[in-house]
């Protein structure tokens, strides 16, 4: 490589850095952890005994995993002005971010619920407990270990899923790659840069992840 190709890479590498740091990571957290809330909500609709909460929380799920993450997006920043609801980009993407992972993630957390033996819940009964006490103190505590390899394994996809969010002018890591290509011309060089860049951070979380796993199976084994 040339001595002007090293010092695009070099120039571009902290405007790159600072787009993955105040956008990328930002956008993934913040809807990553609104989206679990209405994940927990419409898992624990499925597994209600009334028929139409969960024919409710199975019809989103349905729409959310048949359609694609795009879309979803460009029908809430693009379509939605349309009908006078107007959002801006950063909101936008964390709407549609935030409702994707929710359908997503319900399924994971109503499947590790299942996987809580029924006895925990016979024993929760038996010294007293309510549906709700059995549920926030008994069950979703060992649901919650079972769901870590799965939600994890979501949240990283999310971290690469927000690369979307530069198709609506939310500046993050890909958004800022593409401004630099477009002034440089340089556009595989970027592009690279950026995948590099995402795999690093995608490596530094399932590093994270396999810690976490393995704290949680040491807690387990004792």
């Amino acid at each position: 490589m040339t001595e002007s190709t090293w010092m695009l890479l070099l120039d571009s590498f902290w405007p790159l850095l600072d787009g993955a740091i105040r956008g990328t990571i930002p956008l993934a957290l913040s809807s990553f952890a609104i989206g679990l809330v209405l994940a927990l909500g419409l898992a624990l609709m499925r597994l209600s005994g009334r028929a139409w909460l969960s024919g409710i929380a199975r019809g989103y799920i349905s729409i959310v995993r048949g359609t694609p993450l795009l879309v979803q997006l460009f029908v809430i920043f693009y379509g939605l002005p349309s009908i006078g609801v107007v959002i801006d980009p950063w909101p936008s993407a964390v709407v549609a971010f935030s409702l994707n992972v929710g359908g997503y993630a319900a399924e994971v957390i109503r499947a590790a619920i299942l996987s809580v033996p029924k006895g925990q819940w016979e024993a929760a009964y038996m010294i007293g407990m309510s549906h709700r006490r059995a549920l926030g103190r008994i069950i979703l505590p060992q649901a919650a270990r079972v769901s870590v390899p799965p939600l994890s394994n979501t949240f990283i996809s999310l971290v690469k899923d927000t690369s979307l969010a530069s198709l609506i002018l939310v500046t993050e890591l890909f958004r800022q790659a593409q401004e630099i290509a477009a002034f440089s011309q340089e556009f595989m060089l970027l592009y690279l840069e950026a995948a590099l860049l995402y795999w690093v951070i995608c490596l530094v979380l399932s590093s994270g992840q396999g810690m976490l796993e393995k704290r949680l199976d040491r807690y387990v084994a004792h």
